[in-house]
């Protein structure tokens, strides 16, 4: 199911460093395991006698839960752990309580965490494979290869496609792990946003085109990621008010209209309906949101496959 010829990391932290053809064998594995969903016993014997852990010192919904959903389809026994409900709730260390959970030999360990580089932190620590699930404002790989999933599904491929990305890009994680994605498949990418939500560098650093209005971005696209903005990591108001927000850059059916009649329309979720984009596109055909959920389930069991049960993983610490 995946290239004997590639030569897979021990973590999953973000998709610096991987080439085409690692990318490639990631989608190809989902496609295989999106078939199981589709079966009337939706489960395979791939990660019989393994433990995934879950560790979520954020709160989530649609991430915790795929990943759930994923290692009990390859027949992986897990365990859900929360700060709230941990040790660190009583002043034990982030890498103690990831010490403890080592001790209990995991195949995996799963983490979400607001800090940016826990992921790697961990990585470098802990002997199991480490799967990054969102830190801070910094990476979310795993959602940036189901919406590469996404798109590559129902368009045949990535390479060449123009690919929209509004709203909150300084603060997504979401955005800048899909920028890394897109670039290294070949899609022309165009970001917009309020300037208060951009970052200087990301026309050097990734190679995008930038606009503070979202009219000449949506212009042609092919795809179309909205972003929710992200409150939680902002340092104060930085844009006037939703509805405000809503007017100029949450996506309408006549914005929707600038781009190519098939354009697709993706969201990493939350939806705030009437902020990022209206009921009527939310709901449209050419909505994927309920896909990429769908499709997420497939894109974590091929990694959950490709980390933990590759037999040609290193079995050493990253350093």
């Amino acid at each position: 199911m995946f290239s004997e010829n590639l030569t897979w990391p021990k973590d999953l932290i973000d998709l610096r460093g991987l080439s085409v053809a690692h990318l490639m064998a990631i989608l190809d594995a989902a496609e295989s395991f999106r078939e199981v969903s589709e079966r009337e016993i939706k489960k395979v014997p791939t990660l019989r006698g393994k433990l995934v852990v879950l560790f979520f010192h954020e709160n989530s919904t649609r991430t915790r839960l795929s990943f759930e959903v994923a290692a009990k389809r390859l027949s992986a026994d897990t365990l859900s752990l929360s700060s709230s409900g941990s040790s660190m709730a009583k002043g034990e260390t982030l890498l103690d309580t990831a010490k403890n959970i080592e001790a209990m030999a995991p195949d995996a360990l799963v983490i979400r965490h607001s800090a940016a580089g826990a992921a790697s932190f961990l990585g470098q620590r802990l002997r199991c494979p480490v799967l990054n699930a969102g830190d801070g404002a910094h990476a979310h790989p795993t959602q940036a290869r189901l919406d590469l999933f996404s798109i590559r599904r129902p368009k045949g491929r990535i390479e060449g496609l123009k690919v929209a990305i509004i709203g909150d890009i300084a603060h997504s994680r979401v955005a800048r792990s899909n920028l890394i994605g897109l670039g290294t498949l070949g899609a022309r990418v165009a970001v917009a946003g309020p300037p208060s939500m951009l970052v200087r560098s990301l026309s050097e650093e990734y190679g995008v085109e930038v606009y503070h209005r979202p009219e000449p971005a949506l212009e042609g696209a092919d795809v179309i990621i909205m972003l929710r903005i992200q409150l939680e990591r902002q340092s104060g108001q930085l844009f006037p008010g939703a509805r405000e927000y809503a007017r100029v850059y949450g996506l309408s059916q006549a914005k929707l209209a600038l781009a190519q009649p098939d354009a697709l329309v993706l969201h990493p979720g939350p939806v705030n309906q009437g902020v990022e984009m209206t009921p009527e596109v939310y709901h449209s055909p050419q909505s994927l949101i309920l896909d990429q959920v769908t499709n997420g389930v497939a894109v974590r069991m091929a990694l959950l496959y490709l980390l933990v049960d590759n037999p040609e993983r290193p079995k050493s610490l990253v350093v």
